[in-house]
């Protein structure tokens, strides 16, 4: 074995009566003129095949009803203080139901809001499993009451919860600040259903705050939807709680919208929607739903940052509104002059359909404190195999196992290195997930061996719509065992997917995920190895003749309606995926899921993209602010299809994505199959060798990559950052989505205009420095710096005060580089001084987590000493790799360089000045990587 060096998703979404030519293109298709066919039908998204508010019953009622008509009160003389909690009840004046208000104070300082009927005539909906754990709490005081109100302590002096009566109010203060408020706007919190449909006449039906609804009302018991009726057994039972915040303007999160990083106002247009939807072609900056949902918003001015997680899996609308939106600059600078003292104020309130208020506040007050707090809830990003982090080849679809071989033999012929190749749906036999075509992949595990020779790996799809074909062992056992999803009568639920007519298994069920995860074990899954990963889509789930092209929501799940939990489907199938993947080795190997559609706390497992994309520049564009959106909400492992999934882009189009992904997170090319190839070699050698240039960055800076991996998984702090993360004061970055940091210590500005000539990066910090990573240039912070670019051009600035580890000998895979020497890249500060980290272990393993295999050292340059400390003075791991060169950026020229060891051994090196550039190169230092040492320059 030798290194040299070196989804598809075509849903046409059409109405559910289908013409047979329909039909075909969404059954996976017998031919490239039936995909021909299909693409002549639709060419973006049909706005009419999914729902706006006014369309969705209970967002419109919910909507309608206004500020100041809020009927709920607090009974003071109900509360009730544990250890633990605050309880009291509320009651709606108008209906006299009394609901149950629960606070606690949480570690950490966040603060936990329940609401939930006192006596339900049935059990609302928890979101299970997505907390690691019941957060624990520490004891509330009271300060003071009377008759208007219950102010309670939050543990600092400062800090109160302020539970106002009549209305009902909650106010979170500091001192004289109000942070912020709930219910502060008085709207209703909890629709009712009073009585069965079916038990009593219309009339007889209560309105959701207890007055008598009229009889023509459309959509509290049932509601159609095109051709699709929700037969609403329980009723009307959404839920609303509005939030303000003085103080701020900006807001983030709630991911997935094709939007920018800042949110927008939606007054005057439809809210924020977050339902998982399989949206074809979708388009750019409005708040129509994706792929994932995850309830998380953030707020931020220059004195704190806040967060907001809205625990709820149901159907979800967020509206947002500011008194300074739609303002100019100019409009601003006149309040100023003319002295307006007009606080800018936010205003959020949430919408469910179903499910219980639970809300958790996280308090910050740094940006940095906020993501510890959400992670301490929903764990942080899962630390993934080493090769994840390179580069990865897919299309829809490689068309046999000599076209996998071709693939694989095209990257060292023109000498890019690649670590993935994936398959898509047409691997399998007839759609049968699990299973291979007989005439394409006859022998899958010659193929893998091809590829495991190479040191390279692949990633096939397992969708979760399951082939009803009595001769398939997956439907079978699934039926068998009773484990699909059932319909409102009872029956196995079946709709239409690849596979024609398909049933869903229950992942909501313990029991069937266990199954679907000992589905993986090599006997089971036939063809599969260790080097053969799994790729989730279609999981929102995505049933193309459902309503919106989903599950319907009157499915059940056991006790629970679809509805309640439509959002978690995704989250568990890829649960039960990586955990499959896990099981396999025996516990040993970590795993690589891919998912589509996911919620709070998959980043537990795995990564995910941005779905179908179009070879776009506006698509590239969008690609930074979707993933910086997740990556502030705990999802850091995100990226797009690079060159987009439909159409073909221009090669400068191709090539400036190529550029962009190799500085996002998950870094993936796919394409449609109607689309001409576009592997890296087919577009001439100019371009070819464009694109091999930016994959070699990549492989370049995987040490720093896997190290930001590694942190994101021990703190949940993100990969890829908005500048506002770590320059929380400069105003200037707070709307910023062109430009990112990687950690700290990066900032890059991806070439995203077609013809660009130049690009304007700002580059933050007064009293700072940054370093252009090619030319060794530096720049002063607090500056926006204009930078020509050609087409060869991505701009990336290292931040002086850094240490950066490279590995500069690229070979064909990340796995060939594993005993490779490193580069330090440090780049010093105006006080002469830097800092870095490096983390190395096996990097496919759980032996770092169990067995503590692993080196974790501290990089620090200070006083002309550039020193390597032990961070983990119990680890236990060895690595022949080797410090072949050190890079000093700002540097002055010494006299004379000294390697010191641990034992007190000192050697001279050698070494290069360049009196331009002020660079300081040592060659060939030649001390282990995990030995102490220091050299001093004299």
């Amino acid at each position: 074995m030798t290194c040299p060096s070196v989804s598809r998703s075509f849903d046409l979404l059409l109405t559910p009566v289908l013409s047979p030519s329909a039909m075909m293109c969404r059954m996976g298709a017998l031919s490239l003129g039936w995909f021909a066919l299909c693409l002549g039908v639709a060419v973006a998204v049909d706005r009419g095949n999914f729902k706006t508010c006014e369309q969705s019953a209970f967002c419109k009622r919910q909507r309608a009803m206004k500020a100041g008509q809020s009927p709920y009160r607090a009974l003071l003389d109900t509360l009730e203080l544990s250890d633990s909690r605050v309880t009291l009840q509320l009651i709606n004046d108008n209906n006299k139901v009394h609901l149950l208000l629960e606070l606690y104070r949480l570690q950490g300082n966040m603060t936990r809001v329940k609401i939930n009927e006192l006596k339900p005539l049935k059990p609302r909906f928890e979101v299970p499993d997505v907390l690691i754990a019941d957060p624990p709490t520490e004891p509330l005081s009271v300060v003071s009451r009377d008759e208007n109100g219950v102010v309670l302590s939050l543990g600092d002096e400062a800090r109160r919860l302020i539970v106002s009566a009549q209305p009902f109010r909650l106010d979170i203060v500091e001192g004289p600040q109000v942070l912020l408020s709930l219910n502060s706007r008085v709207t209703p919190m909890l629709e009712r259903a009073l009585f069965s449909l079916n038990s009593l006449p219309m009339s007889a039906h209560q309105a959701p705050d207890g007055g008598s609804e009229d009889d023509n009302q459309p959509g509290l018991w049932e509601e159609t939807f095109k051709s699709h009726t929700d037969s609403k057994p329980n009723g009307p039972t959404s839920i609303s709680l509005d939030f303000s915040l003085p103080g701020v303007e900006h807001v983030y999160g709630i991911p997935e919208h094709a939007d920018n990083l800042k949110l927008k106002s939606t007054d005057g247009g439809d809210p924020y929607r977050l339902y998982n939807l399989d949206v074809f072609q979708y388009e750019l900056y409005n708040p129509m739903a994706l792929y994932g949902a995850v309830p998380v918003l953030l707020s931020h001015n220059a004195q704190r940052t806040m967060g907001i997680f809205w625990f709820n899996a149901a159907e979800t609308w967020v509206d947002i509104s500011s008194n300074t939106a739609g303002k100019t600059v100019f409009g601003k600078m006149l309040d100023y002059v003319q002295g307006a003292s007009e606080t800018p104020q936010t205003d959020i309130r949430w919408i469910s359909e179903s499910g219980i208020i639970d809300v958790f506040i996280m308090l910050g007050p740094k940006p940095a404190d906020v993501f510890t707090q959400y992670a301490s809830l929903t764990g942080t990003q899962s630390f993934p195999p080493l090769s994840a982090l390179a580069y990865h080849q897919c299309r829809w679809n490689y068309n046999d196992q000599e076209d996998v071989r071709a693939v694989n033999q095209g990257f060292d012929e023109h000498d890019i290195p690649c670590d993935f190749i994936w398959l898509d749906i047409e691997h399998t036999d007839g759609k049968r997930y699990f299973t291979w075509d007989p005439s394409k992949f006859p022998k899958p595990l010659e193929m893998l061996q091809d590829l495991t020779d190479k040191r390279r790996k692949m990633v096939a799809i397992v969708d979760p719509h399951i082939k009803v074909d009595s001769g398939y062992k997956i439907h079978s056992e699934l039926r068998s065992k009773n484990l699909y999803v059932k319909n409102k009568d009872g029956a196995d639920y079946e709709g239409w997917c690849w596979p024609g007519n398909a049933g869903y298994p229950d992942f909501i069920r313990p029991d069937t995920r266990a199954w679907w995860a000992s589905m993986f074990a090599y006997d089971q899954y036939e063809g599969s190895t260790e080097n053969l990963y799994t790729w989730n889509d279609m999981n929102e789930p995505s049933v193309f003749n459902g309503p919106e092209v989903t599950m319907h929501k009157d499915a059940v799940h056991g006790a629970w309606e679809h509805r309640d939990l439509h959002n978690l489907y995704g989250f568990y199938v890829q649960m039960a995926t990586a955990e499959g993947l896990i099981q396999r080795s025996e516990g040993k190997e970590r795993p690589f899921v891919l998912t589509r559609a996911f919620f709070a706390g998959s980043q537990r497992y795995g990564a995910v993209w941005t779905g179908d994309n179009a070879a776009e520049w506006d698509h590239l564009k969008i690609s930074i602010p979707m993933c910086l959106n997740l990556n502030l909400v705990g999802i850091s492992f995100c990226g797009a299809d690079v060159g987009g999934f439909f159409k073909s882009p221009s090669t400068e189009l191709l090539v400036r994505w190529y550029q962009a992904g190799a500085y996002q997170p998950f870094f993936r090319a796919h394409a449609h199959m109607d689309t001409p190839r576009r592997e890296p070699w087919l577009f001439g050698p100019e371009n070819t060798a464009l694109i091999r240039e930016a994959i070699l960055q990549r492989y370049a800076l995987l040490p720093y990559w896997y190290q930001l991996f590694y942190h994101a998984y021990l703190t949940g702090q993100p990969i890829m950052r908005p500048l506002w993360v770590e320059y929380p004061g400069d105003a200037s970055t707070f709307a910023m989505d062109d430009q990112y940091l990687l950690g700290r210590d990066l900032l890059v500005h991806p070439v995203t205009e077609e013809g660009a000539r130049g690009i304007t990066a700002y580059l933050p910090g007064q009293g700072e420095v940054w370093y252009d990573v090619h030319t060794f240039q530096k720049h002063n912070g607090a500056q926006n710096l204009y930078i020509p670019v050609t087409i060869s051009s991505i701009p990336v600035f290292q931040h002086g005060g850094s240490i950066i580890p490279k590995k500069l000998r690229i070979r064909r895979s990340s796995s060939c580089m594993e005993n490779d020497p490193y580069t330090f890249i440090v780049a010093l500060s105006p006080q002469r001084t830097a800092e870095g980290e490096l983390y190395i272990d096996d990097g496919h393993t759980f032996s770092y987590r169990t067995e503590k295999k692993f080196i974790h050292r501290r990089l620090t340059f200070a006083n002309n000493t550039l020193t390597s400390r032990n961070l983990a003075l119990d680890s236990q791991f060895s690595t022949p790799s080797w410090i072949e060169r050190v890079v000093i950026l700002g540097a002055q020229k010494p006299n004379k360089v000294t390697l010191r060891m641990a034992d007190g051994a000192e050697s001279s090196l050698d070494f290069e000045f360049d009196t331009a550039m002020s660079v300081l190169t040592l060659r060939k230092p030649g001390m282990n990587v995990g030995a102490d040492w220091s050299i001093l320059l004299q």
